[in-house]
């Protein structure tokens, strides 16, 4: 790998180099150290809110009501995984005392303890410009671990990301901390983001992003050398099942909370609802009819970026070749208008082309002739982030096989509401089979998302220096 002397790829040695300098600094930092570190860095980041905010809502139009919202969790996150360090989560050992003797009775004295991976670069998601950029999810896992972040700007608000990494330098600073520990690399190219993902001193990477970003950039990492953990999620179509059962009282409400799920943000959630199954049933056709007149006449906002919205329209026209439009309505205001698209189960298991996920307000509604035949269909869907089932709260051999295939082929399965929402807690999982992410053993929301950067070392008869 040679940067050839391009200026854009030499400013990103420079900004690597610095987090290698940090690295073992930080790696051999104490809990109080990090946890005030985080805590610093949320604390910053609500002081600046209103200005941060302001310079959001110019460049993704998200509204400001969303991003303080958003501002809120990410100041959550940060302050929860401040309590995992002093929790002492990173630092966790097991020991096994020496037994004398033979094997495989006998045994050597062995303690199992956790190092940090080293420099981590983190790719800014375009969809949540606080939550998934510079001081989003992955950096405070990654910090909490005790891995110096490299951050890649997003092309989608770059002012944003110069002016949040601004912030959280200053706390750096005023903390006496190696300057490495949190850098920024604002080349936005596809190159620049190569270069990045192959540097050799990059220990891991995280990214949220499209499929066809995400697969090039996990290739790349892929290819290095030396491979390195990529931690990418991906692209997902959500499945959200509708038993009959679910429908028999108040459908009319829950066709409106799903035209709220599917527009939500203008439908640009990685956990938005983009493939509705339902079962041949009077009470399924009326639930169709109920959700396109509740979506109908739902506005929508300008999509993050232009490139975005080209991207959905494109995704749209793709599914609309092989499936019937649910209603007709032409864009109005800045956002495009939602989109709702049908086609029966058959032609959804053999045509991969209605599998496509339409990032933006739309879902294909699919109707199956049986049970069995929705258990195809989750099959064919491969992996997503989740699955939603509504009206499986009966104990059934039915309903025993729906949640075991809605299980293989995602992270979270919902037995009610909608999937857009994703809290931070330690029992949330989300990532799962490809494509909606390429380690689905681990999730990037949540506190086990600090496990990812963390490798086991066994440590045998070591002296006591070594075990601190």
């Amino acid at each position: 790998m040679s940067n050839q002397q391009d200026p854009a790829l030499v400013g990103i040695d420079k900004v690597v180099a610095k987090a290698v300098d940090a690295a073992v600094t930080w790696a051999e930092s104490s809990a109080a150290v990090r946890a005030t570190l985080l805590r610093g860095l949320a604390s910053a980041l609500e002081h600046n809110q209103a200005q941060l905010v302001a310079i959001a809502d110019r460049e993704s139009g998200l509204g400001e009501a969303r991003l303080n919202g958003e501002v809120a969790r990410t100041a959550f996150q940060l302050r929860g995984f401040a309590s995992e360090v002093e929790a002492g989560v990173p630092y966790r050992r097991v020991v096994d005392e020496a037994v004398a003797g033979a094997p495989p009775v006998g045994r050597p004295k062995l303690v199992r303890v956790q190092r940090p991976l080293g420099p981590v670069a983190m790719f800014s998601a375009s969809n949540f410009p606080f939550a998934f950029s510079v001081l989003g999810g992955d950096t405070a896992s990654a910090l909490a671990a005790g891995c110096p972040v490299v951050v890649k700007a997003h092309s989608g608000h770059p002012a944003l990301s110069r002016a949040v990494f601004e912030v959280a330098a200053a706390v750096i600073r005023e903390q006496g901390l190696p300057e490495g520990v949190l850098t920024l690399v604002e080349s936005t190219s596809r190159a620049g983001g190569t270069y990045l993902v192959q540097h050799p001193a990059i220990a891991a990477v995280a990214f949220t992003g499209s499929f066809q970003g995400g697969k090039a950039l996990w290739q790349a990492a892929n290819e290095r050398a030396r491979p390195v953990p990529f931690f990418g999620e991906l692209g997902s179509i959500n499945p959200l099942v509708v038993l009959p059962t679910a429908l028999e009282h108040n459908s009319e409400t829950l066709a409106k909370t799903l035209a709220a799920s599917i527009t939500l943000g203008c439908g640009q959630f990685c956990t938005s609802p983009g493939l509705i199954v339902v079962l041949e049933s009077p009470q399924s056709q009326g639930f169709i009819a109920q959700l396109a007149e509740a979506i109908a006449p739902i506005g929508t906002h300008r999509m993050l970026t232009a490139g975005m919205q080209k991207g959905f329209e494109a995704a749209v026209a793709t599914v609309a070749q092989h499936a019937t439009p649910v209603f007709d309505k032409a864009a109005e205001g800045a956002g495009p208008a939602p989109q709702l698209l049908a086609a029966d189960a058959d032609a959804f298991i053999a045509n991969p082309h209605l599998r496509e996920e339409m990032f933006g307000p739309a879902a294909l509604i699919v109707t199956a002739r049986s049970l069995a035949q929705v258990i195809e269909v989750l099959d064919v869907v491969g992996g997503t982030l989740t699955t939603t089932l509504w009206g499986a709260e009966e104990s059934s051999e039915s309903n025993r096989q729906l949640v075991r295939a809605a299980e293989r082929v995602s992270g979270r399965v919902l037995f009610g509401g909608v999937p857009t929402g994703v809290a931070v807690c330690h029992a949330q999982q989300h990532g799962g089979p490809w494509p909606s992410s390429t380690t689905p053993q681990a999730t990037s929301v949540g506190y086990a998302a600090l496990e990812r950067f963390l490798r086991p070392v066994a440590l045998q008869d070591a002296p006591a220096w070594v075990l601190g």
